[in-house]
């Protein structure tokens, strides 16, 4: 993802928030309990910032912790359809370059697939201001397991299509993407987990990527296409098991 294209490709999810929100995977229990695990306490009672927070699919499951949860999120589209599926949650606008609350106020500070659209030199400093001493910062993307045959065959045929870059990967370079200034001492953790679908579901969650959404709807419609014929073709009955390895990365603000 080059520097041009980062806004562009960021506020491409404003169009599609109800088909991200209907579409894209959730999180684990178990990703939740490495974060406790992490930050040494319970998200209950905890009061936490989800910064970029979409339509709200990470918020509401912090808030179902027992979190005292706030969102983050700069785009229109998103904040609307997050106002609409979490009407009792807060959320207020900006982005995790220059984030809307006070000093030391949180406790947990949390980025869902949400980190990578920040500028770290920016973002690090802000979030270490926003966390209280002893608050942690947490980051995490699910990441599509690309053990699994059909979902390596997939990434390949997305790659030779887009000629994208994952924006995470799982060879041992997160930390240094996630913090490039050196400034957070991250610990790294990662939770496997997969969910049945039916293809189009599948086909819309992969169609709510930037990488799609920024294409002209007639190439959208055509590589979906392709890839439908090669699903059914993989599967007849029509439902697929998407496997995630959720990246989680984790600093104390010490």
């Amino acid at each position: 993802m080059t520097a041009s294209s980062q806004p562009i490709r960021a506020h491409s999810f404003n169009a599609a928030a109800a088909q991200y929100a209907a579409n894209r995977p959730s999180y684990p229990p178990a990703l939740f309990d490495r974060i406790e695990e992490l930050t040494s306490r319970p998200l209950k009672g905890a009061r936490v910032a989800d910064i970029g927070a979409g339509t709200g699919i990470a918020t509401a499951l912090l808030a179902a912790r027992g979190a005292d949860v706030v969102a983050v999120e700069p785009g229109d589209g998103m904040a609307a359809e997050f106002r609409r599926a979490n009407p009792g949650i807060p959320i207020v606008r900006g982005s995790g370059d220059a984030l809307p609350l006070a000093a030391a106020s949180a406790d947990l500070l949390t980025y869902a697939q949400a980190w990578h659209w920040t500028e770290p030199a920016r973002s690090v400093p802000e979030a270490l201001r926003v966390l209280r001493p002893g608050g942690a910062l947490a980051l995490w993307w699910n990441t599509t397991d690309l053990d699994v045959p059909w979902l390596a065959a997939q990434a390949r045929r997305l790659e030779r299509y887009f000629g994208f870059t994952r924006e995470v990967d799982r060879t041992g370079n997160a930390t240094a993407l996630a913090d490039p200034t050196g400034r957070l001492d991250l610990t790294r953790r990662q939770v496997r987990w997969s969910r049945p679908v039916p293809v189009d579901m599948h086909l819309a969650n992969i169609g709510s990527h930037s990488m799609f959404l920024v294409q002209s709807e007639e190439r959208r419609a055509a590589i979906l296409d392709e890839e439908r014929d090669h699903l059914l073709a993989a599967f007849p009955d029509g439902t697929v098991e998407e496997t995630y390895v959720v990246e989680l990365l984790v600093a104390t603000n010490s």
